[in-house]
């Protein structure tokens, strides 16, 4: 089978971080041939991808994207836009795929896609990562107005789920999204996750060849604190300044017992710094994804701070918390993962923006050792039940397979 995986935001194939689609890939390949169709622009550091970047046996191929300096504004979705052309362009001259596994977002990525697999009656999977236009809307949140500026992008949304042969989402909260517009195909819900082997390798030794073997050290010497751990990016939908709120409200014996461990890296980064000025928080910069699991695995607690409104759901870091085995304190409103962390007591939900509720919570885990180590292993459940991609990753295999088999021979009637 020639498996053509359409996914704009790919950025790393070397194993330094922990890219869902590279091992989607991996996976195929053996008895398929797999190509990777990604953007020549990288979204995180915001500079064009090295063209010479290698997969091992799958072809990667990167679509001309011109750019843009920030996550919102016009210039990006001009980028995007001359990004779906282009994969048109590709597309068409291409030999004929027997199947598309496509990402979404971005949307005009994934529309060209769309259009493609229909008019060439190629089985279509879209695997919904995060929902546009509503995170765009939470950033550019004006009534009336917003829902007008954005409804071309809803109804490209639309026409991208409705056209679908399979919907595979990160949450069954994507997955409805995609199912609200067609109810002609199945919804799979498969977490993003990580490979649990790996990931408990990382855990026990940092490298040698670590540039952060001093902060090792550090971590080492100052083994009586507490350590809050955030993975991910300095941006708007993520709300450490209630974090550090909250900090400035816990009494001064219990300040002096905590680290705020904060990986990571984004536009909000040196406001972040500037606002957590005097209290105990250590920004690491972004890190290589094996450094990073070390670093995490030796916090005791995880916060999970997003902004009310969020289209977020159950996002990239929740999966390594649950991995490492840390309680997290969350405000995240989403639905799904707050009854994920009740159903196996595996943290404690607290009001989304809320400093005085994120306080006690910090309170309570800080002093109460044995409902840490309880929670901790309640969240090691979760990590090895949802998010271990040896296991999950595998149902994703199967629908490709089935999607392929039964696209075809309806095709052939």
């Amino acid at each position: 089978m020639d498996v053509v995986i359409v996914a704009n935001f790919s950025s790393d194939f070397s194993g330094k971080y922990n890219g869902r689609f590279p091992y989607l890939a991996k996976m195929l390949l053996g008895d398929n041939d797999v190509e990777i169709i990604t953007s020549s622009f990288d979204h995180g550091t915001k500079k064009q991808k090295d063209s010479t970047i290698t997969y091992g046996a799958c072809k990667i191929t990167l679509i001309f994207e011109p750019g843009y300096k920030k996550n919102v504004d016009i210039q990006r979705l001009r980028s995007h836009r001359i990004l779906g052309k282009n994969l048109r362009k590709y597309l068409s001259a291409r030999k004929k795929p027997d199947l598309i596994y496509c990402a979404v977002p971005s949307l005009d990525f994934a529309d060209a896609a769309m259009h493609y697999a229909k008019i060439n009656k190629i089985p279509f999977i879209v695997d919904i990562q995060d929902l546009w236009p509503e995170a765009f809307k939470m950033v550019f949140s004006i009534p009336v107005i917003s829902d007008l500026i954005f409804a071309p992008m809803e109804r490209q949304a639309n026409r991208i789920y409705s056209n679908a042969d399979h919907i595979v989402a990160v949450s069954q909260t994507y997955a409805n999204r995609g199912l609200k517009v067609n109810s002609r195909a199945k919804a799979t819900v498969v977490y993003l996750g990580t490979e649990k082997e790996k990931f408990d390798k990382y855990r026990e030794t940092l490298s040698n060849k670590s540039i952060y073997q001093e902060l090792k050290s550090d971590f080492e010497a100052n083994d009586g604190k507490i350590r809050i751990g955030y993975v991910g990016s300095l941006a708007y939908s993520y709300d450490l300044s209630t974090v550090f709120e909250a900090m400035r409200k816990l009494a001064s014996d219990i300040l002096n017992k905590v680290q705020f461990v904060v990986i990571g890296d984004g536009l909000k980064r040196e406001q972040f710094e500037k606002e957590a000025c005097g209290l105990p928080v250590l920004f690491t910069g972004r890190m290589p994804y094996p450094d990073m699991v070390w670093f995490l695995s030796h916090c005791d607690i995880a916060v999970n701070p997003i902004h009310r409104g969020s289209a977020g759901s159950i996002i990239n870091k929740v999966g390594d918390y649950a991995m490492a085995g840390l309680p997290v304190i969350n405000t995240q409103e989403c639905e799904e993962y707050r009854n994920l962390l009740i159903q196996y007591q595996a943290g404690i939900n607290c009001e989304c923006e809320n400093s005085t509720e994120i306080a006690k919570a910090l309170e309570k885990l800080v002093l109460d050792s044995d409902l840490r180590k309880q929670m901790a292993q309640n969240s090691r459940k979760i990590g090895e039940e949802f998010f271990d991609r040896n296991n999950t990753y595998r149902k994703i295999i199967d629908i490709i397979e089935k999607t392929f088999l039964t696209e075809t021979a309806d095709n052939l009637r």
